[in-house]
């Protein structure tokens, strides 16, 4: 899961981030009693996901993969992504990202209550594995593909993904160099689009 992109790109807003990173635990209609910006989050999570499927360089990077790794491509590249971000973190964000990561724990300790179950669980092993910041690192990212292998329902190969990624690691840096800056504008734009559309100071029509 990339959870540190989706932290990242919910920008300054604790709720919006919030939201975000509760995206993947969370189907169909948010619960109507979470705070407001909280399901805006939700949402900023699903077009994300929408608009880093549909990218080019993304698409292309999907179908370089090979058989049988093709199939769980979309998978294997969110986690590689988190990996990629967080290897050259000063790029994307003046906080360090040990006080990024430590700082998100601790917005998800402090709103546990409204945490869907399978996040309370998962913020628990971010905790022993000092995520989101240690996605900068490989074993990292070797330990995530395995849990992830474990939870699928089917036999697969993602436990194996890290030499598969690291075959394509320069091609790949390319089109998270290419994709991502326009993820963030994206990210950006739709932010503060509904930030417009619910302001109550928006004049009625």
């Amino acid at each position: 899961m990339n959870v540190l992109a989706h932290a990242l790109l919910a920008g300054d807003d604790p709720a919006l981030r919030l939201g975000g990173v509760m995206g993947d635990f969370v189907h169909g209609t948010p619960d109507l009693a979470l705070p407001a910006r909280v399901r805006e989050g939700i949402y900023l999570h699903r077009a994300i996901d929408v608009f880093t499927d549909s990218h080019p360089a993304v698409r292309a990077a999907r179908e370089r993969m090979q058989p049988p790794f093709r199939r769980y491509a979309g998978i294997l590249l969110d986690v590689w992504f988190d990996h990629l971000l967080a290897d050259d973190f000063p790029s994307w964000s003046d906080t360090p990202l040990d006080v990024f990561s430590n700082g998100l724990r601790a917005e998800l300790r402090a709103a546990e209550a409204m945490l869907p179950d399978g996040l309370k669980r998962f913020l628990a092993y971010m905790d022993m594995h000092d995520l989101p910041a240690g996605y900068a690192r490989l074993d990292r990212i070797e330990g995530a593909f395995a849990g992830i292998s474990r939870r699928l329902s089917r036999a697969n190969p993602v436990a194996d993904g890290v030499p598969v990624l690291l075959a394509d690691a320069e091609a790949l840096r390319g089109t998270f160099a290419e994709f991502f800056p326009a993820l963030r504008r994206f990210a950006a734009g739709w932010a503060a689009e509904r930030i417009a559309l619910t302001s109550p100071d928006r004049p009625s029509t």
